[in-house]
């Protein structure tokens, strides 16, 4: 047995922690300079708000319906997220952290009259102990206990604890849409519906070798997994698969030098986050992209894909093999409004394997990283910093709505007055 805890709206919920008069009133959060919503409350999307929407699309329903509308805090959504994982960890029970709000428990070990009763104390406790409301399923497989969670969110009825078992299977899944099925995404969602399949119910009964025939053995996985034959288990490494810093800048960008600056920054804190996950990286990404809103100007995306001859996490590296890269797709006579970095193939330290021919001193590189980043977290971030990342910050994001890091900072924390 596995179930899923789902914070509700998390974003919005941390909202709402330090700021009680936002309950029950209509709240999103917006992204990065505050261009898109990227989480609503109930009320908002009782409103017809949808994921991914700009800000400047929706502006009059904000305005009619009085929307509060916060700008992203991350490093107070990063903490809540430690505080909520900190409380199911005093369970004591063997978890994958999916997402900043979602964890998988294995269950197993519990008798099924008892697995009600726990979900229900671990629930109670996470509310009590942080704030954050949170919606719990719980099934024989992974993808069922996703599916539980579908109904726990959405039922009042079962006060966000939802089990699926063997009598309630089929009439469940019959509730739920194909496209909101773990695993399924929009192009595997046309495929399945242009084939007469609609909701979960429907591929649980698909033939299996059709399946891995027409797709791929992922797929097939679900099917099973729907069907109740557990194929994919708990995963205790909770490094990322992939690492993706980001921006939409708040003033377009034209100049190359502007965006080495920025791009140098993205990868310096791709190559920490993979530093600190003890990981190296076999592929890196780099990508701009012009606004895709502006009709009044020309539209220009490109990428280009960097594969390292051995896996690496540092930073220097990194650096310039993107930059060598972005030069290549960059173009004059554009206005650039977002800009990015991913890496992935991403390995531990103790499996890189090396390169015959290979001239960098790597040990040498090694700890150089280790020194930059002991200066960096007792002095604070970018203390020492690559010259193409410049030292005046112009791209300070935009965030004209943004809430108090209440956890984070010594001089923002709550304050009570007592008359």
């Amino acid at each position: 047995m596995y179930a899923i805890i789902d914070c509700n709206n998390f974003y919005a919920s941390c909202e709402r922690v330090f700021n009680p008069k936002l309950n029950d009133k209509p709240v999103i959060v917006l992204s990065n300079n505050d261009g898109c919503v990227i989480a609503r409350s109930n009320e908002s999307k009782r409103l017809g708000i949808k994921m991914g929407v700009p800000a400047f699309k929706i502006k009059h329903i904000i305005n009619k319906h009085n929307i509060n509308v916060f700008s992203t805090n991350f490093s107070l959504y990063g903490d809540m997220s430690k505080r909520v994982i900190n409380t199911i960890s005093t369970f004591d029970i063997k978890m994958e952290i999916y997402s900043i709000d979602e964890v998988f428990l294995d269950i197993s070990e519990f008798k099924y009259h008892e697995i009600n009763d726990f979900l229900n104390e671990i629930k109670n406790k996470i509310l009590k102990w942080t704030g954050i409301p949170v919606s719990i399923g719980a099934a024989r497989t992974k993808t069922l206990a996703k599916a539980a969670n579908y109904i726990s969110k959405r039922s009042k009825k079962h006060k966000g604890v939802f089990i699926i078992n063997d009598f309630n299977r089929t009439q469940v899944l019959k509730l739920i849409p194909s496209i909101d099925v773990w695993g399924i995404g929009r192009k595997l969602n046309f495929f399945l519906i242009s084939n007469g399949i609609n909701t979960a119910f429907d591929i649980s009964n698909i033939d299996l070798n059709w399946i891995k025939n027409k797709t791929n053995i992922t797929t097939q996985k679900t099917v099973k997994e729907l069907m109740g034959e557990s194929c994919i288990s708990i995963n205790n490494n909770f490094n990322k698969k992939s690492i993706c810093t980001s921006r939409t800048f708040g003033n377009m960008v034209e100049s190359l030098s502007d965006l080495e600056s920025s791009i140098t920054m993205y990868a310096t804190r791709c190559a920490e986050k993979l530093r600190r996950q003890n990981s190296c990286a076999t592929i890196a990404i780099v990508y701009v992209k012009t606004n895709i809103f502006r009709n009044d100007l020309p539209y220009y995306f490109n990428s280009k894909i960097i594969n390292f001859s051995v896996p690496t996490s540092d930073t220097g590296e990194i650096i310039s093999c993107i930059l060598k890269e972005l030069r290549k797709i960059y173009k004059v006579g554009f206005k650039y409004k977002k800009a990015g970095v991913i890496l992935s193939g991403i390995v531990p330290n103790n499996c890189v394997q090396q390169d015959l021919f290979d001239t960098i001193n790597r040990n040498k590189k090694n700890k150089i990283m280790i020194s930059i980043d002991k200066i960096n977290n007792k002095m604070g971030r970018d203390t020492i910093r690559y010259a193409s990342q410049n030292f005046a910050k112009k791209y300070i994001l935009k965030q004209q709505r943004l809430s108090k890091s209440y956890t984070t900072r010594w001089g923002q924390l709550l304050e009570i007055k007592v008359s």
